[in-house]
This record gives C-alpha cells, structure tokens and sequence, in this order.
C-alpha cells in the first residue's frame, strides 16, 4: 500500500507540476515577485497531494525564532521534500542551490525567476563570490537567505562536513544566523523516490538564533552541534511511533 501510494503522488506531481507549469507560462515574463507567488502556490498543492495520497504532513516548532526580514537560515538537509516545503517556512527565500536546477524543463525556468543564488560549485573562489553577492542583494530587500550548510542531501543518521560557505556569509553580511533541524529523511529518504515516501509526520525544528560576531570556525562548530543535535532527537522522536 505505502508504494502504490508512493507512486500515485509521483504520477499526480507530476502531472501537476507539467499542467500549471505550461499554463502558466505568462507568469515567467511577470515580475519576481509574482513567480515567487507561483512558486509557493505549486508548493503548496503539491504538499496537499502529499497529505492527501500519502499521508504524509508536517509539523513546524519553534516558529517565534526566525526573525522578521533578512536571516540566515541552514537547514538540515535530508530529502527532496525540504526544498519543496521552503517557500512555505520562509514565504520569499532567496535559496543557495547548484546551478545545474535551473537546467530542469519547466521547473527550473520558474526556480530561476524566483530570486534564488544559483552557484557553479566546480568553479571555485568564483562560486563563493557570487553566493555573497547574491545573498547581499537579497538582504537588501528583507529576504531570508538559506542555504544547505553540507552542500547536499545526507542519509539519515550520517554527517558530512558544513561547508565554508555559510561562515562565509555569516562574517559577510553581519546578519543572525538561524540553525532549522528536521526528520524529513525517516519519511521521504535521499533514495528511492518512485517507492519510499511514508505516511507520518515530518517535524521541521526552528532553533534560536546565533547572533553575529562569532569567529568563522566556532560559528560552524556552534551551528552543526544545534543542528545535528536537534536533528538527532527528532528523528527518535519519530522513529519512536513508526
């Protein structure tokens, strides 16, 4: 039952995701704003199938710690879901992602009209230019920054290094840096898409925020232990009533 479910949700996305991606082309020559609009409304139906076919929904703690305006904000990176469930956390996300997205039909030409900081990761220093750049223009105008501090999805219960970029960003542009944790993994895993997704509840974990002045090393040494902390006891949490 969990994979047929899995696979009508997959056919339904799709098909979704086909349908209103093409007639709604004319939304692509409207401004950011207006795709960044669209992009929450996709979203959310497809989050609606999710809980409708799967049975799969969400929970969100600690909502009172993300700050109003311009943030930092590193999540925890498990599963596909977490992108899909981001322009819903953070409304108008400017998103630091691998360029190669962007290349997707259909959804990648409205995820580059959004406003996100899209970075060729095989070009070095540049890369991280252009992730300060981007982030910068976007604080500009109030929006949250957030970025995957390991760079991809991880297994649950694995961790990989945090990479340099969000201490990067967090010495740059002076602004609080906010740890999210999540369990999304337990219920829709890194693999296998077509048969996996299980009916339950994903719990996303806003932490409080970090303030600015910490040096570079010990602000990644506080972030990936909030983080992977959290993360550590929600995913008990929910394996506990799996």
């Amino acid at each position: 039952m969990i994979r047929l479910r899995a696979a009508l949700f997959n056919a339904a996305f799709v098909t979704w995701t086909l349908v209103i991606g093409i007639l709604a082309l004319p939304v692509l020559a409207g401004p950011r704003s207006l795709n960044a609009w669209f992009g929450r409304f996709w979203s959310g139906v497809a989050l609606w199938l999710l809980g409708t076919i799967v049975g799969l929904r969400h929970e969100v703690r600690g909502i009172e710690h993300l700050p109003p305006g311009a943030a930092i904000v590193a999540l925890k990176h498990q599963s596909a879901w977490d992108t899909l469930f981001l322009p819903h956390l953070l409304r108008d996300p400017a998103i630091v992602l691998k360029e190669e997205l962007l290349r997707i039909p259909v959804f990648g030409w409205y995820l580059g009209r959004t406003g996100v900081i899209a970075i060729d990761r095989s070009s070095g220093a540049a890369a991280m230019r252009s992730i300060i750049s981007g982030a910068q223009a976007a604080a500009a105008l109030g929006r949250p920054i957030a970025i995957f501090p390991e760079g991809t999805r991880t297994e649950v219960g694995a961790k990989r290094p945090y990479h340099p970029g969000v201490a990067a960003l967090y010495t740059k542009l002076d602004l609080p840096l906010v740890p999210v944790a999540l369990n999304s993994g337990l219920f829709w895993p890194r693999t296998g898409y077509l048969n996996e997704k299980k009916p339950g509840c994903i719990i996303v974990e806003i932490l409080p925020p970090i303030p600015p002045g910490l040096n570079r090393r010990r602000v990644v040494e506080e972030l990936q232990e909030r983080i992977e902390t959290a993360t550590g006891r929600l995913v008990a949490e929910a394996e506990n009533v799996l």
